[in-house]
């Protein structure tokens, strides 16, 4: 399937299924305009901003699917129905390191006690639903793989994209940014 990117049904989705709560202090898209915020902020590339500001989108396909209520009782793999959207829009690197959120997470829980402690109650509820802190095996194996390290700063860009008085650009702002780098 060929896709092609439209910003308007992107901003669709985003008002139609963002603006709920996914048990943290922010909305959905809260979240996600606040972790790309801090990719720019920190200095990121582009892709790496996309990434962040679409890392979640799984979230959203899944509740335009109407499969948003049992993501807190079950894995559902948002972060592979986000990847999968975003390859044939945005490319490999944006749709991997988006992919690789979840897997940052287990990696950053497994070789950083201090990481772990300050995951947010939903951050610990999801982590054991997506199977818990990687073995030394997995850990290994994910820090080899390709964008692990975009990964490692996409996820803490996403951990700390939880503040619910934050100000930052709206997703308006970066349609200009994502028309540039849509395929």
């Amino acid at each position: 399937m060929n896709q092609t990117f439209d910003f308007d049904s992107l901003a669709r989705l985003f008002a139609t299924h963002g603006s709920g709560h996914y048990d943290e202090l922010v909305t959905l898209t809260q979240h996600m305009l606040q972790a790309a915020d801090s990719a720019r902020q920190a200095g990121a590339d582009d892709e790496l901003v996309v990434a962040a500001l679409l890392h979640d989108v799984g979230y959203l396909l899944l509740a335009e699917n109407g499969d948003a209520a049992a993501f807190r009782d079950h894995d559902l793999g948002h972060e592979h129905l986000g990847e999968n959207y975003l390859r044939p829009l945005f490319g490999d690197r944006v749709a991997t390191v988006a992919g690789l959120h979840v897997d940052a997470k287990r990696f950053l829980c497994a070789v950083d006690p201090a990481y772990y402690e300050q995951l947010s109650p939903a951050s610990v509820n999801t982590l054991r639903l997506q199977g818990g802190p990687f073995t030394k095996e997995q850990a290994a194996e994910f820090i080899g793989g390709p964008h692990a390290h975009d990964a490692l700063a996409l996820r803490r860009w996403d951990e700390a994209a939880k503040d619910a008085n934050r100000v930052t650009p709206t997703l308006a702002d970066y349609q200009p940014l994502l028309q540039r780098l849509a395929n």
